[in-house]
């Protein structure tokens, strides 16, 4: 009976200790490889943004359309000052599961960033960085601050944090129906998990396009201290 004793408490022992080294895992070494993958990511834009880009011709009588971004490859980084002045996450085309590790995800089918229409980016509440942790924080007025090495694009959240079901996917339409924009226009939304640790809802914020301006002009008022 003893030995019975002693080998279920040692199992359990054992289970415990392994539940506790799989909560660490998850909640700082999860974090800490994924704010290295997010630097390396925000690194590889600065790196091809300082490479000597080709002058415009100027014969084009309008601006060229973007270019399609690449599927997991990072094209902006997102600012938010409410989430913090050193906050800062590299935004990647998709939203797979393997894109949302190295950062924030845009959604292939909206709009480019900056474009006429709803660009959508999706971001992890919880592991793999924590990049929305602080989500419900936003209020109407902040300002997300974008860059694409060549313009600084600030939007003013509008709307949020709204909270929905993921079978809601009207809430990345180009005038997402309960966002309160009756138009079309140039807008972001952005999108993450609740509860914190769970993902039976989504919270949603809505902003418009407030102002853009050339990198060369300095940071956007809102990044300014």
């Amino acid at each position: 009976m003893r030995v019975i004793v002693r080998t279920l408490s040692e199992l359990c022992i054992t289970v415990g200790s392994v539940i506790v080294l799989f909560v660490v895992y998850v909640l700082f070494w999860t974090g800490v490889r994924a704010d290295d993958v997010m630097d390396d990511q925000i690194d590889l834009l600065r790196k091809e943004w300082s490479k000597p880009r080709p002058p415009a011709d100027g014969t084009s009588a309008s601006p060229a359309r973007p270019a399609p971004y690449a599927k997991g490859k990072p094209f902006a980084i997102m600012y938010i000052p409410r989430l913090g002045f050193t906050w800062n996450k590299p935004v990647l085309e998709g939203t797979g599961t393997g894109t949302l590790k190295k950062g924030l995800g845009h959604y292939a089918e909206t709009a480019q960033l900056g474009q006429k229409g709803n660009f959508a980016v999706a971001g992890h509440r919880r592991t793999y960085g924590d990049p929305f942790k602080d989500f419900p924080q936003l209020r109407r007025g902040d300002a997300v601050v974008l860059t694409d090495g060549t313009t600084w694009f600030t939007y003013r959240i509008d709307k949020g944090p709204y909270k929905t079901v993921p079978s809601d996917i009207e809430v990345i339409d180009p005038v997402p129906r309960t966002s309160g924009y009756t138009r079309s226009g140039r807008y972001l939304t952005l999108t993450t998990c609740e509860p914190e640790w769970g993902h039976s809802h989504r919270l949603i914020v809505w902003a418009h396009l407030d102002s853009t301006q050339p990198v060369e002009a300095g940071k956007p008022e809102a990044l300014r201290r």
